[in-house]
């Protein structure tokens, strides 16, 4: 048995207007998910995070984490 590599990716936490928490991975294009609590989201991401890995391959860019920004749009 191999051993598995430890990897960590950033991941972009949102509540919907329902009470949702959305999260969603910035490096791993079409990675979210969402729950009702931050415990069940934390779980979560971290089974869809090891699915977009096993669908898209190891060989994933690693991106540096810079900061959010929020920007408004119109009047």
């Amino acid at each position: 048995m191999g051993v598995v590599a430890v990897r960590e990716f950033d991941v972009v936490v949102e509540q919907d207007t329902e009470g949702y928490y959305v999260a969603s991975v910035p490096t791993l294009p079409g990675c979210h998910t969402q729950a009702r609590s931050l415990d069940e989201l934390t779980e979560r991401i971290r089974e869809a995070i090891a699915l977009c890995l096993e669908v898209q391959g190891e060989a994933v860019e690693p991106l540096e984490f810079i900061g959010v920004q929020r920007v408004r749009v119109g009047t």
